[in-house]
């Protein structure tokens, strides 16, 4: 009994391939045929049926001549062998699927003006790439982050010390935020315009005046509430909005002054619709942040991602 233990335990695995092989010949009728079909020698092909029925220990086969018949047993492991191939090949397809699907997360002002032309670069790299993307908040970016619901993200906020355990952090770039107004604001109808035509303020004028800021647990928020908000304990009027644009649309129909990256109102500064205020001695320039889970495979595609924003 116990030899008989033994030897079961030391008989070769099954194989893919020798499954192909059986399978082949069972169509085909002939290992010459089936030697054809999966590109290997007459010899190779035999001798690869030959090990599997010695490790069925049951004959697939009946020699009759030069020609082989189906035997009995052959049948139903046809019918098992054409199973567990095809659930490989389902297999390989859906690897080949997810090397190339990335679900790439970006906070607001990223994912609005930045992200679309890396985007851009990456679907002619690699024009069959299955690109998702989530745009929100820094925080709530983050939090996506750390469920593993996305594989990486560009944001414009330091991501939180309780962050650091499973989440890995780079510096990506760096960006400034910008005070502005209406081109021809009310709230600028006593000051001076500059030689670049910027505007100058102190702190105490422009805590005077009402001024338009992201909401809490966004990147530029962050950015406002560490470097600028903290030297405005007697602010006037400060008032949170969601959305960039909502801000920007706001300062255009002169309701206050507002603070966003220079990506988002460099056109309008160009034309001149909107004004940059300088604020002696407040520099609000930030870092943007490259985001990921500690534990996130770094598929190729997710490779060809970071060899373009590093460019």
């Amino acid at each position: 009994m116990n030899n008989m233990k033994k030897s079961a335990q030391t008989l070769p695995k099954i194989t893919l391939k020798q499954l192909a092989v059986f399978v082949s010949i069972y169509q085909t009728g002939s290992t010459s045929l089936a030697s054809l079909e999966l590109h290997l020698s007459q010899s190779a092909v035999s001798s690869t049926l030959g090990t599997l029925e010695t490790r069925l220990q049951l004959p697939l086969f009946e020699r009759v001549g030069r020609g082989l018949t189906p035997h009995a047993n052959a049948h139903p492991i046809y019918v098992q062998a054409q199973a567990l191939l095809g659930q490989a090949l389902t297999l390989e397809h859906y690897h080949k699927h997810q090397a190339g699907q990335i679900h790439i997360g970006a906070s607001t002002t990223i994912g609005n003006y930045v992200l679309p032309a890396l985007l851009a670069q990456m679907y002619e790299t690699q024009p069959e790439a299955n690109i998702e993307t989530y745009i929100a908040n820094t925080q709530e970016v983050i939090s996506e982050i750390e469920q593993l619901n996305i594989d990486i993200a560009l944001v414009e906020g330091m991501p939180r010390p309780t962050d650091s355990k499973v989440i890995e952090q780079r510096a990506w770039r760096t960006d400034t935020l910008m005070i502005f107004a209406k081109g021809d604001s009310k709230w600028l109808a006593d000051m001076d315009k500059g030689r670049d035509k910027s505007y100058t303020l102190t702190l105490e004028q422009l805590a005077s005046r009402p001024l338009l800021v992201r909401e809490a647990g966004s990147g530029t928020r962050q950015i406002i509430d560490e470097q600028l908000l903290q030297h405005l304990p007697n602010a006037e009027v400060i008032k949170a909005v969601s959305q960039s644009e909502a801000i920007k649309n706001m300062v255009s129909a002169d309701i206050g002054l507002g603070c966003l990256s220079q990506h988002i109102i460099e056109n309008e500064l160009t034309t001149g619709t909107l004004v940059q205020i300088k604020v002696a001695g407040i520099d609000l320039s930030r870092t943007w942040w490259l985001v990921w889970h500690k534990v996130r495979h770094k598929s190729p595609i997710w490779q060809t991602f970071i060899d373009i924003i590093d460019e």
